[in-house]
């Protein structure tokens, strides 16, 4: 498998809320995000390359690195 800059991630359907987890140990919730978007990210082969393209810069997010770590 592809190394990624993605450790892992998890959609909220009903918040419409991405959380992502880099290798790096950050966490960010990206908000507002549409369940096809979310879903299209989960196929992917290239999970780094569809965040960047497709997620990164796209949508209102926020930095819960400490919120999850507390």
């Amino acid at each position: 498998m592809p190394a990624s800059v993605i450790r892992f991630f998890r959609y909220a359907p009903e918040k419409r809320e991405l959380k992502v987890t880099f290798v790096s140990g950050r966490l960010y919730v990206y908000e507002d995000v549409p369940p096809e978007v979310a879903a299209a990210f989960e196929d992917a082969r290239a999970k780094g390359t569809f965040f960047n393209r497709e997620i990164r810069d796209r949508y209102v997010y926020r930095d819960a690195t400490r919120e999850h770590a507390g």
